[in-house]
This record gives structure tokens, sequence and C-alpha cells, in this order.
């Protein structure tokens, strides 16, 4: 059971990470060298409409002001409106409805790099240089190595191309229209199977979602079954599992009772900082299977030079992190109540 006094705790040092990162971002992209209004305004804009654009930012007031109006537009949600990709339409508009793509292919992405690294990485270590335990560690090493810009184009040619059994692009098929809930489609999808009875648009939709999905996991059960197996081989050679054994446990319930939980820990660091990797590292993935994400809209915001977009999209990402270590903090409280004390 997590505390109360651990979470107040944890939530409390989240104020400071989140003004550091809102302070970092505002001033790397005030002190990058050009002219926003500039970049904005076009190269053919004339010097009216470049300091139209100037004054419409506030780059035209000392640098304190711009801070201190910035910190306040964040701290009421205010991101200002994008310029350049969808001009005059607010920056939470933008990510709203390009946050839960991202975000829903690093959810299923990260499952499968669960559901299979956990248990790879357990078998792997039980059966210690085995043939089993060699042929994980093969794997994990090619699953680390391959880039998605291989591994992506790859799959699609053998399940869309040769076997023609997935689709190649795209959240779901044309002929669906499917209300939007939350924006994550999967989930939209079977809601709206649940009422209407018809399961056709939800298959479309994992259907769509299995290849891009597989390939994060194949990274991520690469590098979850590897860091399990080191977790669990240092855990095995414990005094309290040599003492466990001795007294007639099965070694199954041995590993799992005793075992599992311990070497579980130094994994969820892994699982977290990747989860956060994948969310903002998912372009290109996103970009392989034709789907417009947040990672996608940052870069193309960098390229066009839309500062207001650049600002919410750094910033957003910044929050779900914290959100994503502190979901970490809370799990390793859980299994270990030592912690928070």
């Amino acid at each position: 059971m997590v505390s109360k006094r651990f979470v107040l705790k944890r939530l409390l040092l989240l104020v400071p990470v989140l003004f550091g990162v809102a302070t970092l971002v505002f001033a790397i992209l005030h002190l990058s060298p050009g002219d926003p209004a500039k970049v904005i305004a076009g190269q053919r804009a004339s010097q009216a409409q470049v300091e139209a654009v100037r004054q419409d930012l506030g780059l035209t007031r000392p640098i304190w002001v711009q801070y201190l109006d910035f910190l306040t537009d964040v701290l009421v949600l205010n991101l200002g409106e994008s310029y350049i990709v969808q001009r005059g339409v607010p920056v939470l508009t933008v990510l709203r409805a390009r946050l839960p793509v991202t975000l829903e292919l690093a959810i299923f992405g990260q499952l499968i790099g669960i559901l299979v690294g956990i248990p790879l990485g357990v078998i792997s270590a039980v059966k210690q240089d085995t043939a089993t335990d060699h042929f994980a560690r093969v794997g994990a090493l090619t699953g680390i190595s391959m880039p998605i810009y291989w591994s992506g184009p790859l799959l699609i040619l053998l399940f869309a191309q040769f076997l023609g059994v997935l689709p190649a692009s795209g959240r779901i098929g044309s002929a669906f229209d499917v209300p939007v809930y939350t924006g994550l489609i999967t989930l939209d999808s079977f809601v709206y199977g649940l009422t209407t009875g018809g399961w056709d648009a939800f298959a479309s939709a994992a259907s769509h979602m299995l290849l891009p999905a597989a390939v994060i996991g194949i990274y991520g059960t690469a590098l979850i079954s590897r860091m399990m197996r080191s977790s669990m081989l240092e855990v095995i050679r414990q005094d309290y599992m040599r003492t466990a054994r001795a007294k007639g446990q099965g070694a199954k319930i041995t590993v799992m009772k005793h075992g599992f939980q311990n070497a579980l820990i130094p994994v969820i660091t892994v699982i977290g900082i990747q989860f956060g990797t994948l969310l903002g590292g998912a372009v290109l993935t996103e970009t392989v299977f034709g789907i417009g994400g947040i990672g996608t809209l940052l870069v193309q915001a960098i390229e066009v030079g839309d500062y207001p977009l650049v600002q919410g999209t750094v910033l957003v990402f910044a929050f779900l992190f914290t959100l994503v270590n502190l979901g970490v903090d809370l799990t390793y409280s859980y299994l270990d109540p030592r912690i928070d004390q």
C-alpha cells in the first residue's frame, strides 16, 4: 500500500521540475540564433509585417516581462496559437488532436515489450547458459540493433505486401466513421462496437495498430528482457533465495514468490524511461506508417519555425514524462514499502 505522505511528497517535487523545464524551454527558444518574427512572417514579408508579428508575440517587451508572462500563461494553460502549421488554432487544440495518436502507439508498443520481455527475461535467467538463454540473448541483441527505419518497412513488405494480412498505414479503414470519445482510435472503436453491436471498426483499428506497435515493441522487448535477465540473475544469487530452496521450497515458487518482485524494481525504471522516450521518439514509426502523431508535429513545427507550437509541444512532453516518473516512483513504493520510509 502506497502511503499518502509519499504520494504528496512526489507531487510536490513535480513543481520545481516543471518550473525548471518551462524556464529551459523559454531560454532555449529565446537565446537561439535568428529572429522568430522573421521566420514566422516569411522571407517575403515586409518590415511592417515582421514588426506586427513581433508585437503580437510580445517580443518587443523586456525579456523578464516576456518570461513572467510566459510562466503565467503556462499556469492557466494558455500556450498561445499556432502561426504556421495550423494558423490561428490554439496550441492546446492542435495538441489535443495529435497527442492521443502518439499516446496510443506508445501504450501498445510498451505493452508488447512488457508482456513479452519480462517472461523472456525470467526464463532466460532461470535457464542460464542453456540453448534457451542463448537464443533469447541473441534475439534481444538483434532487437536492440534493428533501427525502426529498417524494421518498419521490412514488416510492411512481409505482412502488408507479401502476405496481405495487415494494412500498411493509417489508423483505421476509410470506410469507418467512428465518433471521437478519447482520441484513442482502438478504444473509441471498441466503445462504438459496444453501442452498435458491430465490431468491424474495432477489428480495422486493431489491425492498423498491430504493425507500428510491433515495431516499437521489438525494441522494448529486447531492452526489457535483457534488464530482467540481469536483475533476476542478481536476485537468484542472494542468500534468502538459497535459504528458501534449502527449506524445500520448489524452484518455481521460490523464483516467483521471492525473486520476481525484487528483480522487477530496476526493470520498472527501464520501462518508465522507455515509455517517456517513446512519447517523444516515435517520429520514425509515425512517418513510416503514415500516422500523424505529436512527434511528427514537433518536427514539422521546428522545420517551419512555429515557436508557440514548439514551446507547447515540448512542455506537454515534459509534463507527461514527469507523470511517468511519478508512476515509476509509486510502483517502487508498492513493490517495496521500505522505499517510502
